[in-house]
């Protein structure tokens, strides 16, 4: 009884601290001072058509790298701790999967694939981006995974993949100081044509390299769970 009462006295005072939150909002009608850089500058400083990605890659790539290297950590931290001996795999019974799984996962895998790439590939230019691409491409390893449990995939490729696409990123942040005007900095490259496939500097590979990482983390970490079970 005492502890539903302590239970409920705390949402109480959850809900009230929200109510005076919600009552004291006021919505901004103008961009703050930063805000209002990015949108009337980014086209011209970075030539990227999607100003988020002006906003993610470029100005706060540092943001971004950070962002990633909390993924690797995380997909580290669970590969460490579901790390399975490859006398464990042998004995294990895996489940039968139904025909039309197994046959529509032989086409949607292939597209769910290369729309991944094309996501992170044209991140600059309309919405979508790396992070976004690279959890299209994980989604689709992950459906060939239950569709097909006895197909192998090595953790060595996976993690070849993701370490060069990790240190280019890094190297390319390092180019930005060397040879333009800050990390990251997507000047490297000329911004070439406005809206076309080739502009806005390094923003495209920088995108291309976080969607290989991001791809590659997240299907080490849904790897390191099918391992792990019993039964797949």
């Amino acid at each position: 009884m005492v502890k539903n009462s302590f239970i409920f006295l705390v949402l109480i005072g959850l809900a009230a601290i929200l109510l005076n939150l919600f009552a004291g909002f006021n919505g901004s009608t103008e961009l703050g001072t930063i805000a209002a850089h990015y949108a009337s500058k980014g086209i011209e400083e970075v030539g990227s058509a999607n100003l988020v990605t002006s906003v993610v890659v470029s100005y706060r790539g540092l943001d971004t790298l950070g962002e990633v290297t909390i993924l690797f950590l995380s997909a580290a931290i669970i590969g460490f701790f579901l790390k399975v001996d490859n006398t464990d795999n042998k004995n294990r019974q895996l489940k039968y999967t139904s025909e039309i799984l197994n046959t529509a996962s032989q086409v949607l895998v292939p597209i769910m694939l290369l729309f991944g790439a094309y996501v992170f590939i044209n991140g600059h230019l309309s919405p979508g981006g790396g992070f976004q691409g690279g959890a299209i491409i994980a989604s689709g390893l992950v459906l060939m995974f239950i569709a097909q449990p006895k197909k192998e995939m090595g953790h060595k490729m996976i993690n070849i993949v993701e370490s060069v696409s990790g240190v280019s990123f890094v190297l390319l942040g390092v180019a930005g100081i060397l040879f333009a005007s800050g990390f990251l900095d997507n000047k490297i490259l000329s911004l070439g044509k406005f809206g076309t496939l080739f502009s806005a500097g390094i923003i495209p590979i920088i995108y291309i390299l976080v969607g290989l990482k991001v791809g590659s983390e997240l299907t080490g970490i849904a790897l390191s769970l099918k391992e792990n079970q019993n039964e797949a």
